[in-house]
Parts: structure tokens; sequence; C-alpha cells
């Protein structure tokens, strides 16, 4: 199973957003949306091994987890991802995920304690480069449009860095280029 964890600073907690303005009104939810499609969507089928994370951190800080092998209604387009992500948000819940539609969960809580579940690396461009590496990581952690604050550098200090090149990409482009490396690689 690969994982994906993207940290959204500003994504809103409140399902109020509109999907009209997800760069504005959701906090840039459009940035998570489009890493959500870039971690399961090939031409004409999904990816099926794949988990996606999002840590929202505007309001109360919430992970919602997509998971490849049972989702339901995702189309490659913003609106909807923006859509599941949305009705997540309006579901009631707890410390343990609760699924909101197919595929689709939502508990409390965020990077803090997906660290303590799995054992994640950092995409990063200052990482060692994944073209230089024998075995590729599963479990990798990322950042939206900002860099990681200085309470998440602390809590990712110890943790391995990769890179997929040596210029800074957006987050989705760079799920993209790391799954078009597995791919090449047959993993």
């Amino acid at each position: 199973m690969r994982r994906f964890a993207i940290i959204g600073h500003r994504a809103v907690t409140d399902p109020g957003f509109s999907l009209n303005d997800m760069p504005g009104s959701a906090g840039r939810m459009d940035v998570l949306c489009r890493c959500v499609n870039a971690s399961f969507f090939l031409s004409h089928d999904l990816r099926r091994d794949v988990e996606c994370y999002l840590i929202l951190k505007d309001g109360i800080e919430t992970t919602i987890l997509f998971k490849g092998e049972t989702v339901r209604s995702l189309n490659p387009d913003e609106r909807s991802a923006g859509a599941l992500i949305k009705k997540a948000l309006a579901k009631t819940c707890g410390s343990e995920f609760v699924e909101s539609s197919p595929g689709v969960f939502i508990r409390r809580g965020g990077l803090d304690r997906l660290l303590s579940e799995f054992s994640f690396v950092i995409l990063d461009e200052s990482g060692a480069d994944i073209r230089g590496m024998d075995i590729l990581p599963e479990n990798l952690l990322l950042s939206d449009h900002q860099n990681f604050t200085e309470a998440e550098e602390e809590l990712i200090a110890p943790l391995p860095r990769v890179s997929v090149g040596p210029l800074v990409l957006h987050a989705d482009h760079t799920i993209t280029v790391y799954q078009n490396e597995v791919d090449r690689r047959g993993v």
C-alpha cells in the first residue's frame, strides 16, 4: 500500500465552503483536491493500492482519508474531490475514522497522530533523489503550497527526505512524478 499525506495549512474544517471558490473560501482546498487526483487517477482507471490522507489545519485539526480500493464517486476534477471532502466535513466524527461516503473517512487529529501510525518519508526538493534509490519509500508526507511550519519541522526532523528532482514543484505534480517513477520500475 502506498500512502500520501498532505498537510493543508489553510484548508478549512467547516463544511460550509463553496465548491465554486475552493481557492478562497476553502483555504486552498483546490491544492488538496489536485493531490487526491494525482494520487489515484490513471486514464480510465484508479490506483487501488493507494491511500491519501489530507490533514486540514484551519479549525479543529482533522484528517480525511481516501482509500483507492473502496472509493466511489471520485471523478478526475477538483469539484468531485471537493464535494467528497465537503461531505466528510459534515459528518460527526471523533478520534477514530468514520466513513462519510464509500472509501472516504474522517477523524479528528492530525500530523502527530499520523506519524505515530506510519513511518513517513518527507518529499522535499533538498532530499535524496529517488532515481538513485534501490527501494522507493511507500509512505510519503508533503506540504501544500506552503512550507512546513516550525512546529511541523520539529515533528518531522528525524525523518528521511527524498526528492523527485532539483526544482520545487507543486504538491500534486510531485505526486505525479513519484507515481511515474513507481510505474517505471514496475513496483
